[in-house]
């Protein structure tokens, strides 16, 4: 039987005016956010105007309404937390959806909630320029109004940040969130906090992401190929590691070198813990350098590019210039969990595109914008795997797992190694179903992984020339919520389905 009270107190379990509140506020944000794109429309002079402002005010009103109705009087807690996390992707992009229908760029519902679900949590999928399961042609990306494309990259830069500052804010309730994410080295004891308040520690984070996506702007408006727009919209997607682009042929539509290489560099910094950054621009180098994670991740990054690079240009006879311009530019992309592309590279022989293949399942760094499993887990679990080998070299030797001089907390190996279960569990159900609705093998994977790691191109059918309109509209839910459960790292999503989150 489900205790709703708690122990000696009248509060119940779960405070659902808390719950309602918060996410009153929330929704007041998002329509708040949504007044952007409808300068964007006014100003290009489209008539999506009507559908922002429709869904902007209503959001605004209901939202501050419910907020100053169940204004919460007490503490957050836990359970509160977790259900207020989980129901604001799915909220949001309920929501966010109705200016791709009320505009008429979209008939389906559910393809405008799948298309701002992989907006918010920083995906990149999209169902624009393909023909729907019934038979609908849906616009291409440079087809629909420019308030429609803005608002897909601002949903990316939202979600982006607001997961960082959401990990630091309230995942520490799950033992490998929140500030944990944000330790210098992930050793249990020295926390890389900021600042003493969390508020003013999210305030120094948002500094940081926006100043970075000031300066690509301005790095990518000074080329004559873009315009103050496609500058702006590939600086949100960049930074939140997103991919949507104003382009039916992503990066790859500008065909500039200079352009590939801005994005490049930025996806890269994007995917590193934002923390970090804030300390190196503090002048605090010693600890952006010595970061072991941070050094994995560029190890990782580095020998990837020289091998998919060698790859495209011993193999697939590509010139060394353009082996290393597509290869690097791929490689950053795709273990940033971004997704933007220059090259097919499902059209690339199977040694590089199999490498390629690898890095969906590793992601950026703990305290980064990218999505995916996180290079510290990796990390963690290749050094338990030698602690293992030496463990049976010396049955009676006391070995604990560490990073750098600093021993890596039980509670915490645990934790990781119950993340990758279920990761993969996830992952299996999805290609599972994916499969049962007539996919081939590596579409079912690829839609799968790419889901779950927020990268948004995949692999078949859903290649990085292709989108994912075909899918039946059940299998669009499956994705979409693939793609919520990756982006809150999984636990934040799944426990609120256990019958232990409801009881005492």
């Amino acid at each position: 039987m489900i205790d709703l009270l708690e122990q000696g107190t009248n509060r119940p379990r779960i405070d659902f005016k808390i719950v309602i509140g918060i996410l009153g506020g929330l929704t007041f944000f998002l329509g708040l956010s949504l007044l952007a794109p409808l300068g964007v429309a006014l100003i290009y002079n489209e008539s999506s105007w009507q559908a922002f402002l429709f869904t902007a005010v209503p959001a605004m009103i209901l939202g501050a309404s419910l907020f100053y109705i169940f204004k919460p009087q007490y503490e957050l807690r836990m359970r509160e937390a977790f259900l207020i996390v989980s129901l604001t992707w799915l909220l949001g992009s309920l929501i966010g959806a109705f200016p791709f229908t009320l505009s008429g760029t979209l008939h389906s519902y559910t393809d405008a909630v799948f298309e701002t679900m992989s907006g918010l949590s920083t995906t990149g999928a999209t169902i624009l320029g393909g023909v729907t399961s019934d038979g609908i042609q849906n616009p291409a990306i440079e087809d629909i109004d420019k308030s429609l494309l803005f608002w897909r990259s601002l949903s990316h830069w939202l979600g982006g940040m607001g997961i960082i500052v959401l990990t630091l804010a309230l995942l520490p309730l799950l033992g490998i969130g929140g500030m944990q994410l944000y330790k210098a080295e992930y050793s249990g004891s020295t926390s890389d906090k900021l600042t003493p308040r969390i508020q003013e520690t999210a305030f120094l984070l948002w500094s940081v992401y926006v100043g970075m996506t000031g300066v690509q702007f301005l790095l990518l408006w000074v080329h004559p190929s873009m315009d103050w727009f496609d500058a702006i919209n590939h600086a949100f997607s960049t930074l939140a590691t997103g991919g949507f682009s104003t382009k039916n042929g992503s990066v790859a539509g500008f065909d500039s070198v200079y352009i590939d290489v801005v994005i490049t560099v930025f996806m890269f910094l994007a995917g590193i813990n934002f923390a970090m950054h804030f300390r190196l621009l503090s002048g605090d180098t010693k600890s952006f350098f010595e970061n072991r994670e941070i050094r994995f991740f560029s190890l990782l990054a580095v020998l990837f590019i020289v091998l998919v690079s060698g790859g495209l240009w011993l193999i697939d006879n590509y010139e060394f210039g353009d082996a290393l311009r597509y290869g690097s530019f791929q490689v950053v992309s795709i273990i940033t969990t971004t997704g933007f592309g220059t090259d097919d590279y499902a059209l690339w022989m199977p040694f590089a595109s199999f490498l390629l293949f690898l890095l969906f399942f590793s992601g950026g760094t703990a305290g980064s914008t990218g999505g995916g499993i996180k290079m510290i887990r990796i990390l963690i679990i290749l050094k338990n795997v030698v602690r293992e080998f030496r463990q049976i070299i010396h049955p009676q030797a006391v070995l604990p797992v560490r990073l750098g001089n600093r021993i890596i907390e039980s509670t915490i190996l645990k934790n990781i190694l119950g993340f990758f279960v279920v990761y993969f569990i996830i992952f299996g159900i999805g290609a599972l179903i994916m499969s049962l609705m007539g996919y081939d093998f590596m579409s079912s994977m690829g839609a799968s992984i790419a889901s779950l790691g927020n990268i948004g191109p995949a692999w078949g059918e859903f290649g990085p020339t292709d989108e994912y309109a075909g899918v039946p509209y059940i299998g669009k839910w499956v994705l979409l919520m693939l793609m919520m459960i990756g982006r809150l790292e999984l636990f934040t999503v799944l426990v609120i389905f256990t019958p232990w989150f409801w009881k005492n």
